[in-house]
């Protein structure tokens, strides 16, 4: 079995491999490719394509990018490896516990793994990879519970409207959020009047300050 591993902390990575081997007779021998950062984990997958696949990938959110190709975090580097490798079972780390960032995470890469570092053990990675080779989808219980929270705000789960607000929280203007979308600002503007009535506030600044307190963003 080969199992690709990629977390910005090396003693991370060792914790992960060293608790995966202890189970080898259950991997059939695997092999370990480790990364610290995009750049090291899109070099392994290069080398590797044309010659095997990986059957598992565990990569951390947060991580050091890559500029050729520009691969910023491990949300885009999970993204890059189901389309060059699509048979491989993804487990996403994770140490945000934001709705938003959980959900999307979920939504965009569809991971068979989906866990949050406060939920994980040094035995928890071996039982979390047994379950995904095994075929089921595993989500740690602050990640399900994120989810939960989220799907009650049948508005924030729609895919515009999430973006709508992940772009606010990043200083755009609604005025010039139309540059980053694949909407139009009149569209942009009636999904606007819809969130603000929502949630019961009448400009950006109190959007923001509601979907904080939330916890959406």
């Amino acid at each position: 079995m080969n199992i690709l591993v990629v977390d910005d902390h090396p003693m991370t990575v060792d914790g992960y491999v060293l608790a995966l081997s202890k189970a080898s007779t259950k991997f059939s021998l695997p092999f370990f490719s480790r990364a610290f950062s995009c750049a090291d984990a899109y070099s392994f997958i290069k080398k590797a394509q044309g010659n095997f696949t990986y059957d598992v990938a565990i990569i951390d959110l947060d991580l050091p990018s890559c500029i050729d190709p520009p691969i910023v975090s491990g949300k885009e580097l999970a993204l890059l490896l189901r389309k060059l490798m699509p048979t491989t079972k993804i487990i996403m780390i994770t140490a945000h516990t934001e709705f938003i960032t959980v959900y999307d995470l979920w939504k965009t890469i569809m991971p068979e793994g989906l866990v949050i570092k406060n939920d994980l053990t040094p035995e928890g990675i071996l039982k979390i990879v047994e379950v995904v080779v095994a075929g089921e989808i595993h989500k740690s219980p602050i990640a399900a519970s994120c989810i939960r929270e989220i799907w009650k705000k049948d508005l924030i789960v729609e895919d515009y409207n999430r973006q709508i607000i992940q772009y606010l929280s990043l200083g755009i203007r609604v005025k010039d959020l139309h540059e980053h979308m694949s909407i139009s600002q009149g569209a942009i503007q009636k999904r606007m009047a819809k969130i603000n009535s929502v949630f019961e506030v009448t400009d950006k600044e109190g959007l923001l300050r509601e979907v904080k307190r939330l916890g959406f963003i």
